[in-house]
Formats: structure tokens, C-alpha cells, sequence
């Protein structure tokens, strides 16, 4: 296996627990970090928003951050095989926890397997196999996979939000807005 970038001991780790999983039926999911990602378009994805050390980003119920990846092609997903692992795609459909609320619309997009991958403002949205607790950005400016990845900044309200937010952390490379970088 050949991997085109440096790993750090968290990445590192991330390597270590997707080997020990092999291919024993996970699909690729990152089950430390749960994002509605067992099912087709059924699937209930509830998202949250959460102040992290990137500013207040959009999380999975479980406080994963979410991510986008800038080598997507509009709603269409680049992100399979090997890249699907250590980047899971966060399938079925979102809906916003209870008493949150944020300026951006979730949408899906149907990937190559058929299955449902939520979007928010029209960008596939991933977890990442290196954040191992709740409220890490680990993969936030990776340059990986052919692309960036970035966390979802956002001006939010609601329970664990404030009222606004920092601009991400990751690099730019374009018109940036809304934490995509790009």
C-alpha cells in the first residue's frame, strides 16, 4: 500500500484501527465516529453545531466534525475505495438537532453505490477517521485524496452555538466562505 502524504501519531492511529478492521463487512465506516452511515436514504442523520479549536463547525450527533472535500465536483462525490475509508461519507439525511439552527440547506446526492450522502450547500459531507473524540478537527486543511478538506464554519444559534464563528483554519485556495476553503 503506497500513501502519498505524512501521517501523525492520530492519523497514524486512524491507519492502525482500519487495518485491524479489515474488510469484515464495516464498508469503510468509521465506527468510533458514528454519522448515520449504515444505510441507504433512510438513514436519519441528525447534525449539530459545536465550538471547536476551527470555530463553531457542523458535527454529527455524536460531536464528529463534518467535513467537505474540495476535489468534489459540485454535489458529485470523488471520495471511494480507499479514500471512503480514512473519509467516510455520511449517508442517508440530515435534519438539524432540535433548537439549532444555521444558514446553510442540506441536501443528498446519490453516490456510485446508490446509496444517499448528505450535502450541505450542496457539498458532500465526509467524517474523519483521524478525529477520535468528539469536537476534533485533525483532518481540517488536509491536502489529501486529490483535494483539500475542510471543516464547515458557520454562524449559528441554538444549544452549544454562539452566535458566530471564526473563519477556518484551513488554507485557501479560492473565493473561501462558509469554512469550504475554496
Amino acid at each position: 500500500m503506497r500513501i502519498g502524504w505524512l501521517a501523525g501519531p492520530a492519523t497514524a492511529a486512524a491507519i492502525v484501527l482500519l487495518a485491524a478492521c479489515g474488510s469484515s463487512g464495516g464498508g469503510g465506516t468509521n465506527t468510533s465516529a458514528p454519522a448515520g452511515n449504515s444505510g441507504g436514504s433512510s438513514s436519519s442523520v441528525i447534525v449539530k453545531v459545536k465550538k471547536t479549536d476551527a470555530g463553531t463547525v457542523l458535527t454529527n450527533a455524536a460531536g464528529f466534525t463534518l467535513y467537505t472535500f474540495q476535489a468534489d465536483k459540485g454535489s458529485t462525490s470523488n471520495c471511494y475505495g480507499a479514500c471512503a475509508q480514512f473519509w467516510p461519507p455520511v449517508i442517508g439525511t440530515a435534519h438539524m438537532a432540535a433548537g439549532q439552527n444555521i444558514n446553510g440547506h442540506f441536501g443528498t446526492t446519490t453516490r456510485k453505490d446508490g446509496k444517499t450522502q448528505v450535502t450541505y450547500d450542496g457539498h458532500p459531507l465526509y467524517t474523519y477517521a483521524g478525529d477520535t473524540a468528539p469536537g476534533q478537527t485533525a483532518g481540517n486543511g488536509i491536502n489529501q485524496d486529490g483535494g483539500i478538506w475542510n471543516v464547515i464554519t458557520t454562524s449559528a444559534s441554538g444549544a452549544g452555538a454562539g452566535a458566530s464563528s471564526s473563519p477556518s483554519s484551513a488554507p485557501s485556495s479560492g473565493s473561501g466562505g462558509g469554512g469550504y476553503g475554496y
